[in-house]
Order: C-alpha cells, then structure tokens, then sequence
C-alpha cells in the first residue's frame, strides 16, 4: 500500500560485528515479509541527518564486493526468556515425579504460561507445570497418544506476590496434585490452594525432549527448541524430585540453598545464585543438569528469601537465587547471514552503512539502512584525532518507543509530536525490543540490549537524537579537512587507554550518557597522561553501564530512584548483574561528571535553545586563542539547527561541589533557557516554585576550559545541540570558528596553558 514517502521498514537488518577494522569482515543479516530482492549499496556516512536545517543527508557510496541484487527472505524474532537443560537419560528414566520452586508472577491471567516443562506442543506429549490463562496453577501430563491430564488449583496466584508452588505425578496411583502457598498471606494477600485430578498411571516420558525453565518446547528444532508460553516473572531456587514428594519435603528441598547432592530422590536442583554475570543456571545436584539461558533474562535480582540486609548480591548471594524471566525479552534475533563484507583495507575509519532498495509495484519506493562502524586499525593510526562513538548510548535508546508510551511527552517536548514511519513500525513491533527507556509487557524495565537486531535509530534517516545528530559533527570534520580516526566506547571499555594512546586530542560527541567502569577509567587516565579531550555534548557520563564480558555489544542498565528515569528497578536490585557493580547514575557512584569533564548534567530543554554569553574569563590570555575571529560581546551559537540554538536538549553547568575542578575556567554560558528548562530531579531537593530555567541561575548551558597534568586539557560546551550548529551558514559561524580554533590548538603539541 502507497502511503507516500520513503519506505524505511519493509526490509531490515543488522551488521555483525557492529564494528570492524578495514581487512576485516562483516555479515550482514536481512529480513523482509513482503520483498524478495534488494539492491545493495555500501555507503560512507558523512551526515546522516536529513533534516533541511542542518547539513541535510550525504552518503558516499563505497564500491564493495556485496554491491548489487540480493535475494531476501523472512526471518522470525522470537522473543521470550528461558533456560534450556539438554535432555538427558535422568530426565526419561523418571516414573513418578516432583517439581517445586518460588514464584514471583508479574502477569498472571494475560497468557497461559509455563514454569518448568519437558513437553512437545505438537505431539502434546511429556509434563508442564505453568499458570493457565486465568493464572491458575496447574500440572499437565500427556502421553502423546491424545491423552492429557491437567490438576489445577482452585484459586489464580496474585501478581507480584511470592509463593510456593509444586506439582507432583504418582505413576503408581495414576494421580496429579498441585499446592500453592503464599509466603505473606496477610490482608487479603492469601492465594493458597491445591487441587488433584486423575491420570493415566505409567507414563512414558518422550526422548529428545529438553527441559526448559520458564517455557515449553514447541516441538520444533529440538536440538535449539523453540520455545512457547514464557513465564513473566521470577523463579527461584526450582527443584525436581522423583518420587511423590509431600508438599512439606518438597518446600524443605527448594528453601535449601544447597541441597544435598547424593540425595537419590534428587535429580535437579538449580541456583541462579551461581555465576550471577553467566549465561547459564547451574544445577548443584548430581546430574548437572546445567540449562542455558536464552535472551538474557535479568539476573541478580531478589529471591523469596530477601530480607533487605543486602542490597548487593555479591554481598549475599544466596538471596539473589531467582531470575526474573520475560516473555518479551529479546537480545539476539538468531538470524541467518545473507552476505558477509571483506572490508577492504584502504576504507577509511567512519560511521557506514549498507543501504538496501527496492521499488515494489504496489508501495513506496524502499530506502533502508544497517549501520554499522569501521574503526582505525589499531597498529595503525592514521591521524592525532580520534572521535570516541558512543556504542552503549546508541544501544541504551535502540528502538525506543517511548514518545508513544509516555502520556507525558508531548508535554515534556513543549509540542506536538511529528512521528515516523520508524515510530509507526516500532510501536506496532515490539519483537524488535524496546529501549532500555521502556518497559515490558509485565511492567518491569528494560535492563539489557544488544545490536543483534535492527536498530531503526542507528542508522541515516533515523530520528535525529544521538546517531542524526553525531554526524554533524563527522560532516564539520570533513568540510574542514580534518583527519580522524574511530575509536568506539566498547574497544575503550575492551582495551582501556591503550585505545586512546595514539591520539593528541579525543572527542566525545553531542550524548555520551552511558559509560561503564572501564571507559570512565581509560578516559580519565587519558586526561592525565597529557591527552587532550573536547566534550561536544550534554547529558554525558551519566549513567553507570556494564557490557556482558560474552556477548559483543551487549550492555545492561540499572535504574534506581535518581536521575532522570522513566522506570525504576524494584528494591534491592540496583546492581548490575552483569558485574555486580552498583547501578544508577555516576554522580551517585561518586562520580559526578563534573570530575571527568568539568560540567555535568543539570536540565531538559526541548522548546527552544539559546546561545552562549561571553564571561569575563574568556578574555584572559590563557584562552584567548579559543575566541580568535570573535567579537567580544559577540553571542555564541545563538542559531542551530535544533531549536534554533548552540544550547539546548540537555545541557550541562560547572559546579565546583560537584568536582569542577579548581583550575577551571568558565568562558561562556547560556543562562537564560526559558521556563521550557526543566532542572534534572537530583538538581534539588523539594518542589517549590521558579525551578524552570526563566528563574533558576543553575538551569544553563556552561563552555568551559581546563588544564589538566602533562599538557593536556578539556573543553566541554555542556550542550547536545552544539553540534548540530556548527554547519549554520554553510559552516561560516563562531560555533565553528571556536570549534576549529580548538582542534587546532589541541593537535598542536605545544603545551596547553
């Protein structure tokens, strides 16, 4: 169907690796439901924007050997956490049997779902214990053959409320038996209830079937199962016995932390609390019925037995023995590879991209892209600048649906929201993953994301926040002729300051929001050494972020009850699984970016910006070379193409309280935001009147300058918008002349002031 337009969504995709150095290679994995051929073009992005405002869209194209007609086929996404335990004689040779665990649902009565399982759905074969679609509990039995048995208890779990469940088949006595008991029966909270039915006695048990926690088997691809009616909620402490197991010694089993291991009785016993950062739940019994977990459920988050004296799971682990598993989480779509680039060796470090077109007979010509980055060989520099992209930024706002969720945001945008076709797919689209701005179906929020999947806001022609609006600056580099090199924030996470060595001068660009441990470390140690760094954005190094130490490009996020959130983590689970790391923003882990930089985040402000004042620090001889070509009472930026000003979006200010250190220079400043500058919550501590950036001095856009040891020095202009004005008036402007003055000065090797 013809909506008018460009077609951005009939085919998607993603670039594995999403980074690569030239002589390297990368696959590419293509999705369509309605074409079957597309035309491929590598391309060199040089602004991806196409925004008439600013630079508007270049693309350069590559010549490459996947150029041309590709074939193109349907993938499916199938989303929804489990683990996966390969089947194993121990599992078939089971006459009666035994499971039990804690429970902790978050959407009873949505979907019928599964809590343990080894089953086929085609075959209706094996047993599954699970909530039904009322949330009843019940235990299945089917002998494959047509016959199925169901006990079900009489009253449906509560939400969010920790229980104990088990169900039991007596192959003797031909019975089925299901107990729920619930941890905190007071004030109305009670859920506790049972129920029996009867069943064929002898059941065999099929072969080749795995055991799957929070799933069951379709039937398909049994040797990697695809997996149906996920569970949304924890699990913790799972046990599975034979024999017909009486509630009480069943219960005394999975309150064990480490149950004995020669019980014969004993044929799995699974704690989470195990290698909390790894991707598989391990069994303490015998067997080892060790299980792999798929989609990356979250992980060091409270069990039944959580008492509030840890908050760290590395403190107490065994009260972080559950999973929270959900049946939307997806980090990894699995599909094929379709054509697989040699990147040649002679391409330039940037920002690229494949573009895939199409011109069907019934719809929209189809412009698609897959982003993907080639960064500088790292025996190899080829220039004295490097720009660090923003890898877990990019990943933190990946396909973010946000806009449309939040009744909130056109308020919080001071307008009416104009939405893409991107937005349209997206919200209609779930499968792709939201944001780790969002949330999931059973309300919890998004902790993990990864580039295994098409990301529709990483590439040319996305919405203009981060990815758009980085580019201006790579257009600036190249209209200026300015050699640089790439370096992402994951190989500084990998490598440390070994990535930034070779550079005399590094930038970071308009939001460098997420940064981990290791990046905050290499940069800083950078800043030491005698480098110096240019902070060409607002809103950075703000939240503390981890990457999975298996899965490339691959970072979690914790949100607690700071900074600016749109979700909150429940209590006691602000660490990071992934590292065991404290969570939440870096000004509460005693890192305000105030110490990195000089300036840190203070406001939102999304219905205009503004320029920048001249202070009387800017005449002093030790900057004066930054204003070179500049009037003294000239504004700064007072033009952009994002609401018209250098400073706005999110914008960060100096504040010596918070680390700005004490040879710091304030040069300019945009002070006066208007009443759409909305303070960041911990900005302050009560709510009263005149917070809004027409009446509050703290709501403003600081540029400052600093030396640091060796040499070196920051300049931070404390603004996303920066960047997107330096090409106002064909690049002739003082945000550009100040931009160049400083890169200039900061590749010259002469010692900084």
């Amino acid at each position: 169907m013809k909506l008018g337009g460009i077609d951005t969504t009939s085919v998607l995709g993603y670039a594995s690796p999403l980074t690569v150095e030239p002589g390297g290679k990368v696959a590419f994995h293509l999705s369509s439901a309605t074409l079957q051929k597309v035309d491929v073009t590598l391309m060199r992005v040089r602004c991806g924007d196409p925004d008439p405002a600013g630079p508007g869209l270049k693309l350069v194209p590559m010549a490459s050997s996947v150029d041309g007609p590709r074939a193109v086929r349907h993938q499916p996404i199938r989303p929804g956490s489990c683990a996966v335990a390969a089947d194993r004689a121990v599992l078939r040779d089971i006459a009666s049997f035994t499971i039990g665990c804690f429970l902790w649902p978050t959407r009873p009565g949505a979907a019928a779902q599964t809590i343990v399982s080894r089953w086929r759905d085609d075959t209706q074969a094996g047993w599954r214990l699970g909530l039904d679609v009322g949330g009843h509990l019940e235990l299945v039995v089917g002998d494959g053959k047509g016959s199925v048995s169901t006990a079900r208890g009489s009253q449906p779990v509560l939400g969010r409320e920790w229980l104990f469940v088990c169900g039991r088949y007596d192959s003797g006595s031909g019975t089925l038996a299901v107990e729920q008991i619930s941890l905190d029966p007071q004030a109305g909270r009670d859920r506790s209830s049972s129920g029996q039915a009867k069943a064929p006695g002898g059941l065999a048990w099929p072969a080749d079937v795995p055991l799957v926690l929070a799933a069951r088997c379709t039937g398909e691809a049994l040797a990697a199962p695809l997996t149906a009616a996920h569970f949304d909620g924890k699990i913790d402490r799972p046990r599975l016995c034979r024999g017909a197991l009486d509630t009480a010694t069943m219960r005394a089993l999975c309150e064990s932390i480490s149950p004995a291991p020669g019980d014969p009785n004993l044929v799995a016993a699974w704690d989470f609390s195990v290698d909390i950062p790894g991707l598989v739940a391990h069994d303490r019994a015998a067997n080892r019925l060790h299980a792999r977990l798929v989609q990356v459920p979250a992980r060091g988050v409270t069990g039944a037995n959580w008492d509030g004296t840890a908050s760290d799971w590395r403190a107490l682990p065994a009260q972080y023995g559950a999973i929270h598993f959900c049946a939307d989480d997806m980090a990894d779509c699995g599909w094929s590879s379709d054509f697989t680039l040699d990147v040649p060796p002679d391409w330039p470090a940037g920002y690229y991209a494949a573009r895939l077109t199409a011109t069907p007979s019934d719809g929209d010509p189809v412009e698609s892209y897959i982003g993907f980055f080639v960064r500088s060989p790292r025996t190899r520099p080829a220039a004295k600048l490097a720009i660090i992209v923003p890898i877990a930024t990019y990943l933190a706002y990946a396909n973010g649906v946000l806009r449309l969720d939040q009744v909130h945001a056109e308020s919080m945008l001071e307008g009416l929201m104009v939405l893409s076709r991107d937005d349209v797919y997206l919200q209609a689209h779930r499968e792709l993953a939201p944001s780790t701005y969002d949330t999931h179906a059973d309300g919890s929020g998004w902790r993990v994301s990864s580039a295994k999947r098409p990301i529709l806001n990483m590439r040319p022609r996305c919405n203009t926040f981060n990815y758009g609006n980085d580019t201006h600056l790579i257009d600036w580099l190249e209209e200026k002729g300015i050699a640089y090199d790439v370096v992402t924030d994951e190989d500084l996470h990998r490598d440390g300051l070994a990535a930034l060595r070779p550079y005399r001068c590094v930038m970071t660009l308009s939001h460098p929001e997420y940064y981990s441990r290791e990046m905050w470390d290499a940069l800083d140690a950078y800043q030491r050494s005698g480098g110096r760094h240019m902070y060409l954005g607002g809103n950075g190094f703000y939240w503390r972020i981890a990457f999975h130490r298996e899965l490339a490009s691959t970072i979690e996020v914790r949100r607690d009850v700071t900074g600016v959130r749109t979700w909150e983590g429940e209590a006691g689970e602000a660490h990071l699984a992934f590292t065991g790391e404290a969570g939440g923003l870096w000004r509460t882990n005693g890192r305000a970016p105030q110490r990195l930089v000089g300036v840190g985040f203070d406001a939102q402000v999304f219905d205009r910006s503004a320029g920048y004042r001249r202070l009387p620090a800017s005449h002093d001889s030790k900057v004066a070379w930054m204003f070179e070509g500049i009037g003294a009472d000239e504004m700064i930026g007072n033009f952009g193409a994002r609401n018209g000003g250098a400073a706005g979006l999110e914008i960060d200010r100096a504040d010596a309280t918070l680390g700005s250190p004490p040879g710091l220079m304030l040069v300019a400043s945009a002070d006066r935001i208007g009443y759409g500058g909305m303070p960041a919550p911990e900005e302050f501590r009560t709510f009263h009147r005149g917070l809004d950036g027409e009446q509050n001095a703290r709501v403003r856009a600081d540029l400052v300058y600093f030396p640091t040891a060796n040499g070196g020095g920051v300049v931070s202009t404390g603004s996303i918008a920066w960047v997107t004005a330096l090409s106002h008036n064909r690049y002739d402007n003082n945000v550009s002349r100040l931009m160049e003055n400083v890169v200039r000065r900061f590749l010259d090797p002469t010692p900084l002031p």
